[in-house]
């Protein structure tokens, strides 16, 4: 790897980019941020970052993104782009650069995300096929999913969710950037598996707890039906199957908690944040 590496990051705007932009920067890497026309999303990314326009459906406009890249911080927006163009993005990821490491998920990590389901599972497995230096990052939620709740939040003390007793270990997604600016910029990390997660479990019921206290208000959890969580996150754009993956997920949560791991601090040399740490960031989205 060249001393200031180059590294493009794909879907580089949405819960992760923003900080995996700021964390190779400061690793001295020269960054470039793949967006598509119009992203109302580009200005969360941090001065220093190349924006360049293109889109994972249409690999040959990433040629200009990916001409003399070292490295990549590989994305995939499942919600809104199936898989379909996802071998021939990658073949010209294997032309331009030598280390990738994706954002997987704890689903492939549990065996609950089967290879034929097209999603991350699948592009690990076509990973593995290339010659490029691989690190995957397996992670649990994000504590940004908490965001979820923030309308019900400022509208009332009640929060009607499926699960309250779900319990997590929830990622900051800082820390997920982190591990995976290490990777890209460190030797040491190829061929790695990391199951990344944040310090504790908590249930969705012990999150809202938190966040009460930090915005100093009484919060109460109330449990209504999947099914009817099912429709609003549909709704909200969740592709079916994702929705019911997901919901199937907290059920299990319910019965045991989310398995975890202490992967950003012997990584990153340093803690992992808490889930407070991460309300006091963000307290004004529920105020």
């Amino acid at each position: 790897m060249t001393e200031q590496p180059t590294v493009l990051i794909t879907a580089a705007t949405g819960n992760v980019g923003p900080y995996a932009a700021s964390h190779l920067l400061r690793r001295g890497a020269r960054v470039r941020a793949l967006v598509l026309e119009n992203d109302p999303g580009i200005a969360r990314l941090p001065e220093g970052v190349e924006v360049h326009y293109g889109d994972l459906a249409v690999p040959e406009s990433l040629d200009p993104a990916l001409e003399g890249v070292d490295a990549v911080f590989w994305m995939w927006p499942f919600f809104t782009l199936s898989v379909a163009t996802a071998p021939v993005v990658l073949k010209k990821i294997e032309q331009q650069a030598r280390r990738i490491a994706l954002v997987s998920s704890v689903g492939v990590h549990i065996g609950l995300e089967p290879v034929d389901n097209n999603c991350h599972a699948y592009l690990e497995k076509l990973i593995e096929q290339t010659s490029l230096e691989w690190t995957f990052l397996r992670t649990t939620g994000f504590m940004a999913n908490a965001l979820g709740f923030a309308p019900q939040i400022r509208g009332g003390d009640v929060v009607r969710f499926p699960y309250g007793a779900a319990s997590r270990t929830s990622v900051h997604e800082g820390d997920l950037a982190a591990v995976g600016a290490c990777a890209l910029t460190e030797d040491g990390h190829d061929g790695r598996t990391y199951l990344v997660s944040g310090p504790q479990a908590l249930t969705q019921e012990e999150q809202l707890q938190i966040i009460g206290e930090v915005i100093g208000r009484s919060l109460r959890w109330e449990d209504v039906h999947a099914e009817e969580a099912r429709r609003q996150m549909v709704a909200t754009g969740w592709p079916p199957s994702y929705a019911d993956g997901a919901l199937d997920y907290f059920a299990t949560l319910t019965r045991q908690p989310e398995v975890g791991s202490s992967t950003v601090a012997e990584v990153t040399g340093r803690p992992a944040h808490t889930f407070r740490q991460w309300v006091e960031e963000h307290v004004d989205a529920f105020r």
